[in-house]
């Protein structure tokens, strides 16, 4: 089923800025790529999975951390070594995890 557009949008670009925007579409109609462009702008960036794994881990340390001081328990260099340990292990999938629910629940 064909969409009917029926608004318009409209801007000024100077000779420079018009044989970029030709160049960037390659081959496909000016008004397709820009179209395309505008929607894409417009959704949200996606979370950089690499960034995500590092909260995590951290995330998992820092409350570990308290836990042990909250109640009163040493932290020695083992202690530390172990929650990194633990922390890096599961990073990548628990940030994987998480990036599926939230794009599973966006797109519902």
């Amino acid at each position: 089923m064909t969409v009917l557009r029926t608004k318009g949008l409209s801007t000024k670009v100077t000779e420079e800025e018009y044989a970029t925007f030709e160049r960037l579409a390659e081959g496909e109609t000016l008004s397709e790529w820009t179209r395309d462009m505008l929607l894409k702008a417009t959704a949200p960036p996606p979370a950089d999975p690499v960034v995500v794994a590092e909260l995590l881990a951290f995330r998992t340390i820092v409350l570990n951390l308290l836990f042990k001081i909250a109640n009163g328990q040493p932290v020695t260099a083992e202690d530390m070594q172990r929650l990194i340990e633990r922390a890096d292990d599961d990073k990548v999938r628990r940030a994987h995890e998480r990036l599926a629910a939230a794009t599973g629940a966006r797109d519902e």
